[in-house]
């Protein structure tokens, strides 16, 4: 077998499993065909670019899961994890990064690692050497086309829309603040990290009959609009009844307006902070479909925006994903051709951390492999083992979907109360004992012995 990894993709996932397998030692050929083959979606030929949000969502290891899987992934060195910390922004209780320079500082480290070549080419076929697959949801047609054809299945897809970027001077903060909801942070400007539009009962009226008369983007044909519920456009959640956005991204809960403190808003618009320099803000769950100029004119009845610019119109594109549980082994293996691992958002996990997380394990999969090595299972109880268990078995595959870690995917804690009253405690319980048994498989795989079948 040839000790030489070739990863097709870069980006989190392919730049996290690149890193993880060339620290073991491993040979890399990172394949990224952008810039040469472009996506209407990215806009340089930077590994990791960040092509949505620039939030890595909650980083509380203590009390959310996808904090935990921020700490699995810093104690297992991650690339992706110590650039983002490296070019934090404020944002509350969230890790958002300048994506830029986030995405070239990526870009650097690994053209600098010396057992990692990065090659500028679209890859068009199932390679028959040591692979990971880390494609991601803008997966080229021709490779598509090459999976399905090995799978013998359909390509699954959902679409995944993007949402739209302000330039901060174009706010009215005559009438929009500052204000982190519940004020959370520890410095004032954590606790400042949003800016806050509100909306009284007529405006939030006439802002969803707007949505719902707005001309959408058209599907394609033999497309269809299975969205993942984490990632819905405003006009879809609009659709399933008028108070889904105030109970949602626009719930007016924890925030104080300053401009008028005794009333409170009938529902809130939130914009997070998208560069270092504060002058770019993306309005936070407000993924869209919408026409663009059907856009400009919905986004300016939100109070503070009526002169807003924007840098960034929202888009959508179609995402794929493969059946992971019919098709993937424990090794995150295909197992009509266990030369190929897949890895990233083409395995039916859904957002940044997790596509780079699950990069991180097959990059350490691989590389185990390479070297004759036998990696102990990841434990379940762990954020990383969690995810890993629900795409290669523990979800159901006839209505396999799109997944975000999360408390859901864990083994319960014995003993705990359940329900909300418990759930400080419970995800307390989850945290430590999944600690606890992350360092001890980081433990176990730095003492992996050589498998059998080793050469």
């Amino acid at each position: 077998m040839s000790k030489t990894l070739h990863i097709i993709g870069g980006g989190m996932a392919g730049s996290e499993a690149a890193w993880q397998a060339a620290n073991a030692g491993i040979p890399v050929v990172l394949h990224e065909m952008r810039p040469t083959v472009g996506t209407f979606a990215h806009r340089t030929g930077s590994l990791a670019e960040m092509v949505c949000s620039n939030s890595f969502r909650s980083d509380d290891h203590e009390q959310n899961a996808v904090g935990l899987l921020h700490w699995e992934m810093r104690n297992a060195g991650s690339i992706i994890m110590d650039t983002a910390y490296a070019h934090r922004l404020p944002a509350g209780g969230a890790l958002a990064v300048d994506r830029d320079p986030f995405a070239e500082a990526v870009t650097a480290k690994l053209r600098a690692h010396p057992n990692i070549t990065i090659v500028g080419e679209e890859i068009t076929a199932l390679p028959d050497g040591p692979t990971i697959i880390a494609t991601g949801p803008l997966t080229s047609g021709a490779l598509a086309n090459a999976i399905a054809a090995e799978t013998g299945q359909d390509a699954l897809a959902f679409f995944d829309a993007i949402a739209p970027i302000v330039y901060a001077d174009t706010i009215d903060m005559s009438i929009a603040w500052e204000q982190s909801r519940y004020d959370k942070g520890e410095t004032l400007e954590e606790q400042r990290a949003y800016i806050n539009c509100p909306m009284t009962r007529d405006d939030y009226e006439a802002f969803i009959d707007a949505l719902l008369a707005a001309d959408k983007t058209e599907f394609h044909e033999g497309e269809t609009a299975g969205y993942f519920d984490g990632c819905l456009p405003i006009e879809v959640m609009a659709e399933r009844g008028r108070e889904t956005l105030r109970h949602g991204p626009m719930k007016p809960v924890g925030l104080t307006n300053p401009h008028n403190p005794t009333v409170k808003p009938w529902a809130v618009v939130q914009l997070r902070r998208d560069n270092a320099l504060g002058t770019l803000y993306n309005i936070v769950g407000f993924q869209t479909k919408m026409k663009y100029g059907a856009q400009t004119s919905v986004f300016k009845m939100i109070p503070g925006l009526q002169d807003a610019s924007f840098a960034r119109l929202g888009g959508i594109h179609r995402n794929t994903f493969i059946n992971s549980p019919t098709l993937l082994d424990d090794q995150m293996r295909l197992r009509s051709r266990p030369n190929i691992r897949f890895a990233g958002q083409i395995t039916g996990v859904e957002g940044y951390v997790e596509s780079a997380a699950m990069g991180l394990l097959a990059g350490r999969l691989a590389a185990a492999e390479l070297k004759g090595e036998t990696l102990p299972p990841v434990p379940q109880e762990t954020a990383m083992g969690a995810l890993v268990h629900h795409i290669t078995g523990g979800a159901e595959a006839k209505t396999f979907q799109p997944m975000n870690v999360n408390f859901g995917l864990f083994p319960p804690v014995e003993g705990l109360k359940a329900g909300r009253r418990g759930r400080k405690d419970r995800y307390k319980a989850y945290t430590d004992r999944a600690k606890a048994a992350w360092t001890a498989w980081l433990g176990r795989e730095a003492e992996a012995k050589p498998s059998s079948s080793a050469a």
